[in-house]
């Protein structure tokens, strides 16, 4: 059951959701035993005290990510004065008020600073010369500048997706964040981010004296992009729903879904295939889910052998031996520097033409084997990427 909880970690197109475990009714054991970073809610009916109540309440608190930030308690016993003796007990600060030790701001404090941080990056924006739009940011010139809205919207981000965990939140408090930062302009403003972070952390990772400190030190923090709720189900759901309905009864339009993709981190390796396949459907045409599951493996297949073939072509190399070894490493996850120097033998090259070529191969090479590993690591591969 445990390993189940864990396993919460993977994405269904890993590991099937039947595999995984989403609630789990505990009596005694497990609240003092076990920890998973990747449940968050614990529902108490049950009279806790001192270290058991820490114990159990501490289940929820392992940190994952910036997307967890704490967890949520809901207790049923109303213990209130029983968890403010412990929590005052174990924190050592018996006379300072529990709240101020472990409960997070309230929400309105929370969307004040979320306030701060938009009203900063339209300063920002102004001092550019330029609107606080998503179509914008594209205009702003030097990494400096880009790597400023990159610091900027993170505060930004960062804001929202903790409010995004408070379940306590009323109309209200809604209505002003929507004002504050309104749904469409946030979403865009979230692809642009990260088209623009890709494009940075491909200078980060190149490094060289040509690469400014701005650049080097950042900290993109792709985790805050990535929403837990739209996943590559969901997306294959949206996509298929799309193909089944008629244009004038879609809530959602090829634009729109689009953007959805784009905002969200866990597709950057992604998103030009998913958008691209998304241009080549008509809507109202029915494509069930399973359909479009198999038409975009084939988009990508195709679109993978027009790549390596462009490749082969500007290499002077044969495209079906091409295709065999990059089959090859994906299938043992192994890079061979042999079978490599194998694919340059018809050339009938000389040594020192044969290592420059095979240099510039790879620096076509290695961004499409990455994609293909889809977050794997190739074994060997790091040799050709100093």
């Amino acid at each position: 059951m445990q390993k189940r909880i864990k396993d919460q970690q993977y994405p269904n197109q890993d590991l099937p959701h039947a595999q995984k475990i989403d609630i789990v009714i505990v009596v005694d054991m497990l609240l003092t035993g076990f920890d998973s970073k990747y449940l968050n809610t614990l529902y108490v009916d049950k009279n806790l005290r001192y270290h058991g109540l820490i114990q159990a309440f501490s289940r929820t608190n392992r940190v994952l990510n910036d997307t967890k930030p704490y967890g949520n308690i809901l207790d049923f016993r109303q213990q209130q004065e029983t968890v403010d003796t412990a929590i005052g007990l174990f924190s050592g600060q018996t006379t300072k008020p529990p709240k101020e030790i472990w409960l997070v701001d309230k929400a309105p404090a929370v969307i004040g600073k979320l306030q701060t941080a938009v009203q900063s990056l339209s300063d920002f924006m102004q001092s550019q010369g330029l609107d606080n739009k998503p179509e914008q940011v594209p205009n702003l010139k030097g990494d400096a500048a880009r790597s400023q809205f990159i610091n900027l919207f993170k505060e930004v981000q960062r804001f929202k997706t903790q409010l995004d965990q408070y379940t306590d939140l009323t109309d209200d408090n809604r209505q002003t964040i929507e004002q504050v930062l309104p749904r469409e302009q946030l979403q865009g403003f979230k692809g642009v981010y990260l088209e623009t972070a890709q494009r940075l952390k491909e200078k980060q990772d190149k490094g060289g004296d040509q690469t400014g400190p701005e650049v080097q030190q950042l900290d993109f923090e792709f985790v805050l992009f990535a929403s837990s709720l739209i996943d590559y189900d969901y997306i294959m759901a949206l996509i298929a729903r799309y193909s089944q309905q008629e244009p004038s009864k879609q809530k959602m339009n090829r634009e729109q879904l689009i953007g959805l993709i784009q905002s969200d981190a866990k597709f950057m390796d992604e998103r030009d295939d998913i958008t691209g396949y998304i241009s080549t459907l008509e809507a109202g045409k029915g494509l069930d889910e399973k359909a479009i599951r198999t038409g975009f493996e084939r988009f990508k297949t195709e679109k993978n052998v027009r790549e390596l073939t462009v490749i082969a072509e500007k290499h002077g190399l044969n495209p079906i031996a091409l295709q065999a070894f990059v089959d090859g490493i994906l299938r043992r996850m192994v890079f061979d520097g042999d079978q490599l120097s194998d694919l340059f033998a018809p050339l009938e090259l000389g040594w020192k033409a044969r290592t420059k070529a095979k240099l510039a191969l790879m620096e076509d090479l290695i961004p499409l084997l990455h994609k293909l590993a889809q977050g794997r690591e190739i074994s060997g591969l790091g040799a050709y990427e100093q």
